[in-house]
């Protein structure tokens, strides 16, 4: 990941302290272990319940790397066992059980993608499982750590219960596992999203169970997702991946709300903090159009993981194709069998949809044009005569010709 500019240890420590933090507990205790010369063991978890990691992940990625640059010891832990399990913060209900297959299957490209933002060679990389995995004594043993009261206590849960939902006792127990992850590679510190608060707490509880000196907690904002509504996340379809494209990715981060492009600025990005503040008070100006901020967001960002020659290419292809109405230069070609098809037909041999019913609703909500034309009726007939493209759009950013095989 490119940086701006390089910082001193001073700024660094700064930036660690008080830009885009939540909650940090204990604070003194941090400030000072951060000045003692001692190398810190810093420890963040992440879960591998889909396969990429997104922009959200980056927020507290890019907290990792600030310890990192800083000499300190960052732990990177793939939660294999604990995926199995769930976490259940800020859940309505309990999460679809993965299989060992799935969990392998999503982990696969975490370190590439992880690696576009820590230095994975100088990163100890573990899996729970290593600990987790086989061990009923230790669960046994951990069960001691915590009380039901305090289990019965967390808002998610009570929140389910009220609502006739059920918390399994395998979730109850989802945060003492992680608070073994912390006796296991003797964590000083320990980052994460806000959400995941009372788990990183629990930590601490278990690391005082075992005897050990409590970690410190950092914790990161949630990163909203493209919808503007609910945080980054696969599951809702309103995230960014790390892995995406130049092109996808600029255009994703021109697709959110005016109200996130500050929020963005601050934890997606390297600009200084003079900068920030210019850029606060610019967007807070009534008369203030935010487009050539969300341009120059989009560009910085891009430039970050695809370098800037290539968030260039994308800004250009963005206003070509938004502004002037341009089509891309390049549209990719998906050959499919068969004369004769419907939209939700093309939809789904084109691998756009996971299903009819996704089609549908596609189509219904405006979102398909075909040859420029938007399509409403999703059983209609098209026919595709043999040395010709049908124009595929979906959305403002997909573009697709479909020919006969």
């Amino acid at each position: 990941m490119k940086s701006s500019k390089k910082l001193s240890r001073a700024e660094i420590k700064d930036r660690i302290l008080n830009r885009g933090v939540d909650q940090l507990i204990e604070r003194k205790h941090l400030e000072a272990a951060l000045s003692s010369g001692k190398t810190l063991r810093v420890k963040l978890g992440i879960d591998p319940t889909s396969p990429d990691l997104h922009l959200g992940h980056a927020v507290v990625l890019r907290k990792l790397r600030d310890f990192q640059d800083l000499g300190h010891k960052v732990i990177f832990i793939i939660g294999d066992f604990t995926a199995k399990v769930g976490d259940p913060s800020g859940r309505s209900k309990e999460r679809p059980v993965l299989n060992d297959q799935e969990i392998r299957t999503n982990m696969r490209g975490y370190l590439e993608q992880a690696g576009k933002i820590i230095d994975v060679k100088k990163t100890e990389v573990r899996y729970n499982s290593e600990w987790l995995s086989g061990k009923v004594e230790n669960v046994l043993e951990l069960a001691k750590a915590a009380t039901i009261n305090q289990v019965s206590e967390r808002a998610d849960f009570r929140a389910r219960i009220k609502a006739g939902q059920k918390v399994s006792m395998l979730e109850g127990l989802y945060s003492l596992l992680q608070g073994l992850d912390s006796v296991n590679i003797k964590a000083d510190v320990e980052l994460g999203g806000n959400d995941q608060l009372l788990n990183l707490l629990m930590g601490r509880q278990v690391q005082r169970h075992y005897e050990m000196k409590e970690q410190d907690i950092l914790t990161v904002p949630l990163l909203e997702g493209t919808d503007g509504i609910g945080k980054m996340s696969k599951s809702k379809g309103n995230y960014i991946a790390l892995n995406e494209t130049a092109k996808e990715m600029f255009g994703k981060i021109m697709s959110i709300p005016d109200k996130l492009v500050y929020k963005y600025f601050e934890l997606c990005t390297d600009v200084e903090e003079k900068e920030l503040r210019v850029i606060r008070t610019a967007l807070g100006k009534k008369n203030t159009n935010p487009m050539g901020y969300k341009l120059r967001l989009a560009e910085k960002i891009v430039a970050m993981y695809h370098g800037e020659k290539e968030a260039l290419k994308a800004r250009e292809e963005f206003i070509n194709v938004f502004r002037k109405k341009a089509l891309p230069k390049e549209i990719p070609t998906i050959v499919i069998s068969g004369a004769r098809h419907t939209p939700s037909s093309i939809l789904s041999a084109a691998e756009i949809v996971s299903s009819k019913s996704a089609a549908q609703r596609l189509i219904e909500q405006g979102g398909v044009r075909i040859n420029n034309e938007k399509v409403n009726d999703p059983k209609r007939r098209i026919k595709i005569s043999k040395g010709r493209y049908l124009l595929l759009q979906v959305g403002k950013r997909k573009f697709l010709r479909i020919r006969l095989k």
